[in-house]
């Protein structure tokens, strides 16, 4: 799910970035430090969507550096136990697959995909019905639902199920 936030983070800045271009020399090193970064509150930055407030500097003693409290608003993409996500299989073996849904990896047990798929090893292992007519395989996209979360300080970890009513693959890359 994504949300947008407010957040606030203290910016450390080098004295030859000092003058007339200050506040845009601050805000490319926020979006260069802050983008694509996770935190276990409040999941995976998107994007920087604007500034709220530049504080007033700080000077470090002894460095020369100077601190600033920026206040900004960003999209955050925080997957939740329930939640229907489209994603892309990265790796499949014979314990389940792994898939990619933005920066979220998730794992299906080979005990949450239908009793009626089967495990094919060979040089494109896959999990493909008796009659052949669905088969999932590294880069097939499927739809999962999220049956578990483990939040760490920088990550975020998903197990997820195929095994219900309209979960499964969406397209074969073979098509």
């Amino acid at each position: 799910m994504f949300f947008h936030i407010v957040l606030e983070r203290n910016m450390q800045l080098h004295p030859r970035h000092f003058g007339r271009d200050l506040r845009d020399k601050l805000v490319a090193k926020l979006m260069k430090d802050v983008e694509g970064t996770c935190s276990g509150r409040h999941g995976f930055v998107v994007a920087i969507t604007g500034i709220e407030h530049v504080g007033k500097g700080l000077i470090r003693d002894g460095t020369g550096f100077v601190t600033f409290p920026v206040k900004y608003q960003c999209v955050v993409f925080r997957p939740f136990k329930g939640e229907i996500l489209e994603a892309v299989v990265t790796m499949v073996n014979k314990m389940g697959f792994f898939a990619e849904a933005g920066p979220v990896q998730i794992f299906v047990s080979n005990h949450l995909i239908p009793d009626d798929m089967e495990f094919q090893s060979g040089d494109m292992p896959n999990y493909t019905t008796s009659d052949g007519s669905v088969k999932i395989q590294k880069d097939s996209e499927v739809r999962l639902k999220i049956i578990g979360t483990r939040v760490d300080a920088t990550e975020i970890f998903c197990i997820g199920t195929i095994k219900d009513d309209f979960l499964g693959v969406i397209s074969d890359p073979e098509l």
